[in-house]
């Protein structure tokens, strides 16, 4: 059934996107694996895997990598897996404005420049899948990641509107909820933390020393934790069911937020998060 459908796939260098990369492989997909990193590149094609550079942040870049994926498909594509995101931390007060458009670049606007390239494509074909990867923080906010909150919920609404306009193309659009997942998220998020906060001289000193020390722990962040293939086995739905959900939430924090969200005040469910 996957035989030469082909699923261009980024941030593939670890987790999330890895997974899904060598599970689609394995099950007969044309897998266009994509990373920033040269190195990650290698690595990926030392996995056996047809794999790109593709940096969000860097227009050129993107433009290389599809020109690369339409080479070998003929001039078409069957889904696209937006998936390359870090998380900026950090009070929103302590944030330089250069984080924050760093954090949109990478998680909104490279997003968008690779979306509006492939919907030509798939328009044309008259088919494809759309996939985004967001979060329970595109659900709900959580105080110390804002930024990240930020971009998440502009991917919520973004992909919303992107559903709704696509709609009688043939495209189908879904997006992914996470949750706490094993990737190396967090200590991209801590290093991205000590390179703009001056956390010595802020009034939020002693909550950062909790996310510094919450984000530095190895192993899983908490006992709800699932591995990467948790969300890979979404994907495996989104790509492959006639009728792909809106959608998918994934782990038990994910399911409870958007529960609490629809049913609770707004006071109570802030006493909730800010305890998160």
């Amino acid at each position: 059934m996957a035989k030469n459908l082909s699923v261009l796939i980024t941030g593939c260098s670890t987790g999330i996107g890895l997974s899904t990369a060598i599970t689609l492989s394995e099950l007969g997909y044309q897998v266009f694996a994509t990373a920033r990193k040269q190195t990650d590149v290698d690595n990926l094609i030392a996995l056996g895997l047809n794999a790109h550079l593709l940096d969000l942040a860097d227009e050129p870049s993107i433009d290389a990598a599809f020109s690369w994926v339409l080479k070998q498909t003929g001039g078409s594509l069957y889904a696209l897996f937006n998936n390359g995101a870090y998380g900026q931390a950090g009070a929103l007060e302590d944030l330089p404005s250069q984080a924050l458009k760093e954090q949109f670049q990478i998680n909104v606007f490279g997003w968008h420049y690779l979306t509006r390239l492939v919907i030509p494509v798939m328009r044309k074909q008259g088919f494809g899948r759309i996939i985004q990867n967001s979060s329970v923080l595109g659900l709900v906010a959580m105080p110390y990641r804002g930024a990240y909150n930020a971009s998440k919920f502009a991917i919520e609404g973004y992909t919303d509107t992107l559903r709704l306009e696509l709609t009688g193309s043939g495209i189908q659009v879904s997006l992914i909820e996470p949750g706490p997942i094993e990737t190396q998220f967090r200590a991209n998020a801590l290093a991205k933390t000590l390179e703009f906060i001056d956390v010595k001289n802020s009034v939020h000193k002693d909550n950062y020393k909790i996310q510094i020390d919450r984000l530095s722990k190895e192993g899983p962040s908490n006992k709800f934790t699932l591995p990467a293939s948790a969300v890979t086995k979404k994907v495996l739905h989104a790509l492959s069911s006639k009728k792909a959900k809106t959608r998918y939430y994934v782990t038990q924090p994910t399911y409870i937020m958007a529960f609490f969200k629809r049913v609770l005040p707004f006071t109570w469910l802030d006493k909730i998060l800010i305890k998160g």
